[in-house]
């Protein structure tokens, strides 16, 4: 085991034994290349009819007389205490708005094919505030379909934003979205039926893991690994390193090596046998980790990828002032530190390292929450696509992977 994964390894034991750290590591993009080249402005998705701007779709705000608001999010993305989620309650009895919190995102394309119609015909889709990964929430952004934020309600974002998450190229200032975490994505592996994996090579090679392993749904996750296996680079690949990649993954899936592609619900069956190994966003990983300390996270030898997931307030949301408030309680860094030692991804509020200091010393020096310079070094990005062969790839994928 190579020095930094024996590091890995001896952290993820210590948060295992913190009561309040409950999910942790992480999923797609350098926190660099997030600031420069997250995938494109996709401004010309869908037909032309679908693309939407403030005078076509115009939105009325009803917060001053209706305290609600609707979040839609990730599965295991907030803390959790039994059945209470005690920053979300600490924020209704604070600016007393009522919050309905939703668990309904599963994969960024999925999420976008069921509202898709709705935001594409300035149709309301019943929500407040979606968090999306940064290329799905550049193509929302580019569509037109999100509002424009209040920075004037959030100086909490303002004043206490990574800087490098503050100016990323498809939204400059952050005008239509605020990161709610960042991540990675990695490996992972049930140690009860496999030694241990090592890299993804090995995922799709290896003969005890035939018909056992899961790779993602998200075309960016999946492909960015694909490309290292064939030793391509993923941030700067040309269109016969992108064929050679799908090549490969065509030729993996022919020999029944891969399961399935999945979102989060690979987590079931890497808890009972039925997966023995997969791709996994490391965060999924920890909270297994608390019922079954057989699962194990690896850092592959092909690297980590990192994204952010980020809240946007979508068009005909009617309460887009509370959920400015909303967002600027979670960017207080007590609030953020919070969070942070309950999900354990990597927290995007200047402030927070401070405040975990009271909560749980051993989770400051967690480079799965807290990286530094060296740590990311160890990560890669996808790089940046224009619209036509983001279609052109997403094909190739959905072909490849029989979606």
């Amino acid at each position: 085991m190579s020095t930094d994964r024996a590091a890995l390894e001896a952290l993820l034991h210590r948060t295992r034994g913190s009561s309040l750290s409950r999910r942790g590591l992480l999923r797609g993009a350098s926190l660099s290349a997030l600031a420069i080249g997250v995938p494109g402005l996709l401004s010309a998705c869908g037909t032309e009819s679908q693309v939407q701007s403030s005078d076509s779709c115009v939105s009325k705000d009803l917060s001053a007389d209706d305290p609600k608001l609707v979040f839609s999010n990730w599965p295991e993305y907030i803390d959790v205490q039994g059945k209470r989620m005690p920053t979300l309650e600490q924020f209704e009895k604070q600016s007393g708005v009522s919050v309905t919190y939703n668990t309904d995102i599963n994969d960024n394309n999925e999420f976008f094919g069921k509202v898709k119609d709705q935001l594409g015909d300035c149709q309301p889709i019943g929500r407040d505030i979606i968090t999306l990964t940064d290329w799905m929430a550049a193509r929302m952004i580019g569509l037109g379909w999100v509002q424009k934020l209040d920075h004037a309600n959030m100086p909490n974002v303002d004043a206490n934003i990574l800087p490098n998450l503050k100016d990323v190229a498809f939204d400059p200032g952050r005008q239509y979205s605020v990161p709610w975490q960042s991540g990675f994505t990695g490996i992972a592996y049930n140690a009860e039926y496999v030694d241990e994996v090592g890299s993804f090579e090995e995922l799709l090679t290896r003969s005890d893991l035939k018909g056992a392993v899961t790779l993602l749904t998200e075309m960016r996750d999946t492909m960015g690994f694909m490309l290292k296996v064939i030793g391509a680079d993923p941030t700067d690949f040309t269109e016969d390193e992108w064929a050679d990649a799908i090549d490969e993954l065509k030729a993996a899936r022919s020999r029944r090596q891969i399961r399935a592609f999945t979102g989060n619900e690979y987590t079931q069956g890497l808890a009972n046998g039925n997966i023995k190994a997969c791709e996994a966003w490391s965060g999924d990983v920890i909270q297994l980790q608390f019922e079954n300390e057989n699962i194990k996270f690896v850092v592959p030898e092909e690297g980590l990828s990192l994204w952010s997931d980020n809240m946007m307030v979508p068009n005909l949301a009617t309460h887009k002032a509370n959920a400015e408030e909303w967002i600027n309680y979670y960017y207080d860094p007590v609030v953020a530190a919070k969070l942070a030692a309950w999900v354990n991804y990597i927290c995007p509020v200047v402030g927070a390292r401070e405040e975990m200091e009271k909560i749980d010393p051993d989770l400051v020096e967690n480079p799965l929450i807290f990286p530094d310079d060296e740590f990311l070094a160890n990560t890669f990005a996808f790089m940046p696509l224009t619209e036509a062969q983001s279609r052109e790839y997403e094909r190739d994928f959905s072909a490849a992977t029989g979606g």
